[in-house]
């Protein structure tokens, strides 16, 4: 420990200040997007829900506290404290819930929030970051950008889309939709979906100890050096 009156190296003097910033804001929000019950419990469409349970399980909490419309644990990520959702309104009534935290906690959501949630436009195995932008198909993410009243809101999306092979996008293959979306995955399919979670994880706190932008640098490039292919 550094004596009572000696001066503090720049890298120390940069943790004290993050610490009190820290200290001085309110909880950052995380919220992942599914379906409640069993039955959707292992469908592409709960990747969201997914994510945050292992986060979850990561920091040794459960979420199980009821509060606005959500199940919600609280954690501790790269110093800051953190709250985990799901909301239980259902996909389509996402922004509901995702509202009604930021109400509860004041938070800021171009600053405290992240949303977690399934993208069918990108293949299985990857996962995109995004500062903002339009929800285009995902009806839970345009209920969040309804409740909200902006699309200025972090994303985290988690690639569930089938990797179509070259001849059947060339013979115009189509997309899959909600059967798929809302049927139970296949366990090859759920195993690769693992290594995706923890890798979410990983990028959840990437964004709480540096930023946003270096968290998509990282991870976006990565999944672009591995030739994902995605619209937004």
């Amino acid at each position: 420990m550094a004596a009572e009156n000696e001066p503090l190296g720049p890298g120390r003097q940069t943790v004290l200040v993050r610490n009190a910033e820290s200290d001085r804001r309110g909880p950052y929000i995380v919220v992942g997007l599914g379906n409640p019950g069993l039955e959707y419990l292992w469908t592409p469409h709960n990747a969201g829900f997914m994510a945050i349970d292992r986060i979850a399980e990561q920091e040794g909490v459960v979420v199980q506290n009821r509060r606005c419309r959500a199940l919600t644990a609280t954690c501790h990520l790269a110093g800051r404290k953190v709250i985990l959702a799901k909301p239980e309104t259902y996909m389509n009534l996402s922004g509901a819930a995702v509202a009604a935290l930021v109400r509860e906690f004041e938070a800021d959501p171009m600053q405290d929030l992240l949303v977690i949630y399934d993208e069918l436009d990108l293949t299985l195995g990857k996962l995109k970051i995004r500062e903002r932008g339009s929800p285009a198909g995902h009806n839970g993410a345009r209920s969040v950008t309804a409740a909200l009243g902006t699309q200025e809101w972090l994303r985290l999306r988690i690639g569930v889309g089938p990797n179509l092979p070259p001849e059947a996008i060339a013979a115009g293959g189509k997309r899959p939709g909600r059967d798929y979306l809302l049927s139970p995955m296949r366990k090859t399919d759920l195993a690769v979906l693992d290594e995706v979670l923890d890798r979410t994880a990983t990028a959840v706190r990437r964004i709480l100890e540096a930023d946003p932008a270096t968290a998509m640098n990282e991870f976006n490039r990565k999944d672009r050096e591995q030739g994902s292919e995605t619209r937004d």
